[in-house]
């Protein structure tokens, strides 16, 4: 538990109290600064999240609408969901992503594809092994690449063996988390392509 700072103190970064008194005053006009620039930013955050939630309700409650008064289906695949304005000058997406992880299936793969390699000579599986190698390697957080490993079931390969450890890559194929998104686009006129109005301040 942090205990309280004292009256006349404040905490520097090391973690010891320091008299406010023989703090140099651009070092308090520093802190009060970014102090300020943070408040904004927590407003805006909370401002943005509260934003999402409403276009996201209302766009739920007029998909509701169009269904029991038009027998409309409005949406696609996964619950993907594109709304445009009448002059086609705006346009709200909802899409759903998904974060994909492999389960136990992708070791017997590797194993697979491992006794694939040997089987064959030195010569021909030396620029796969390499690959396969590289498609396995892991991030610094230790999760392996998902793109890499699907990559694999794209080589034309035609060996039973080769083909059981693609089916176990795909079997081993596991939705963890799903998150929704809305983004909206904009576009001057309809000959135009639609840009994404940015709402990551990074961008702007």
């Amino acid at each position: 538990m942090i205990s309280p700072i004292p009256e006349g103190y404040r905490l520097n970064a090391q973690g010891h109290l320091v008299p406010e008194e023989v703090i140099a005053e651009i070092d308090r006009d520093r802190d009060a600064l970014v102090a300020e620039i943070f408040q904004a930013a927590n407003q805006l955050r909370t401002s943005m999240t509260a934003f999402k939630a409403q276009a996201m309700g209302d766009v739920s409650a007029f998909i509701e609408l169009a269904g029991e008064k038009y027998g409309a289906k409005i949406g696609g695949q996964k619950g993907n969901i594109s709304l445009t304005s009448y002059d086609g000058s705006k346009k709200v997406m909802i899409a759903v992503g998904e974060t994909i992880a492999f389960n136990e299936s992708l070791q017997i793969a590797k194993a697979l594809i491992d006794e694939c390699i040997h089987e064959w000579t030195a010569d021909s599986g030396t620029e796969l092994k390499a690959l396969v190698e590289h498609a396995f390697q892991t991030d610094k957080e230790g999760e392996i690449n998902t793109g890499r490993i699907l990559g694999l079931t794209r080589l034309a390969i035609e060996h039973d063996k080769w083909k059981q450890a693609m089916q176990a890559i795909k079997e081993s194929l596991m939705v963890v988390a799903t998150k929704t998104y809305i983004r909206l686009y904009t576009r001057p006129s309809r000959d135009r392509k639609f840009q994404q109005l940015s709402l990551d301040i990074a961008s702007l």
